[in-house]
């Protein structure tokens, strides 16, 4: 059991973690940007230490404050939360090198499913059919290659962040004259909210339904899947409502789904919590879209 956790992150999830540690006794330390010094989780925690200035790049995705918070206030462990750096590989290869525990998934599994692009060439190893797309990252100066693509894809496009998350660094272009924009604008805003720009495309699919399913793993090898949420109501790309179980959906179906989503857990070694997202068509056939290496 961990004596002390640093959340390294702020808002909702930060007060959740810190409630979920003062049920079990555990000792807490908030860290915070300079605006959010009066912030809930701040108040809430046992300690707190300022890492930086309000822009997230310059305080939460500041890796060198976050390590020396969690060194002087003596934390053995650092729960990252969701967004910010809960799927950033080098975090988690820093926080290990310092000898400080990452409370996620091995930095293994971050690579595979954290990094979107990684994640659609595991998954399609395992028959699951995929949303049509680029094999991997994409160069908005690589004009030809660019449009060889788009050929193959057609439109509407995605751009979407290979470490996003929360609907962030995402953009449909709908046609090649808005291609470049597009790009760029997903880029800056990955770069911004999770300190990587890198983006890829796929096919943006209209009116799906969105289903996720969310599980939990163990070091021992133990994977359950919890019942799956419905979450197609979305505004900018992020949810607005999640309904659980999701209705009217074929119970064969369903299990079908549930245990895809395991199969994929178990394969790659994953401990934690996560969730395994897929688009459900009106046939009833359906995609895998992403999986997120962190609670959700």
């Amino acid at each position: 059991m961990f004596k002390k956790i640093l959340i390294a992150n702020r808002g909702e999830i930060a007060v959740r973690v810190i409630r979920a540690c003062r049920e079990l006794g555990i000792a807490t330390v908030a860290v915070h940007s300079e605006p959010d010094r009066e912030s809930l989780h701040v108040r809430y925690a046992d300690e707190s230490v300022c890492i930086g200035p309000g822009p997230s790049v310059e305080s939460y995705l500041n890796i060198p404050a976050i390590i020396s918070a969690a060194e002087i206030t003596g934390a053995d462990a650092v729960h990252p939360g969701y967004g910010f750096l809960s799927e950033n590989t080098h975090f988690a290869e820093v926080l290990e090198s310092c000898g400080i525990h990452f409370i996620g998934p091995s930095k293994e599994a971050i690579q595979k499913m954290g990094d979107k692009a990684v994640a659609k060439e595991t998954v399609a190893k395992y028959g699951v059919p995929l949303v049509p797309g680029s094999d991997g990252l994409i160069d908005v100066d690589d004009r030809k290659g660019l449009e060889k693509l788009v050929k193959k894809i057609g439109f509407p496009l995605l751009v979407k962040a290979k470490a996003g998350g929360g609907g962030k660094g995402m953009r449909i272009v709908r046609e090649s004259s808005l291609l470049k924009d597009g790009i760029v604008a997903a880029q800056n805003e990955a770069k911004a909210a999770f300190g990587n720009g890198d983006v890829y495309i796929e096919r943006y699919i209209e009116g799906p339904r969105h289903i996720e399913v969310q599980i939990l793993a163990d070091q021992h090898g133990n994977v359950v899947s919890f019942p799956e949420r419905d979450c197609s109501v979305q505004r900018r790309h992020q949810k607005v409502v999640e309904i659980s179980p999701a209705p009217n959906l074929d119970p064969a179906l369903r299990e079908q789904m549930c245990a895809h989503a395991v199969a994929f857990a178990r394969a790659i070694g994953y401990v934690n919590a996560g969730t395994v997202e897929f688009l459900l068509s009106p046939d009833g056939r359906y995609v895998f879209i992403e999986m997120n290496p962190r609670i959700q």
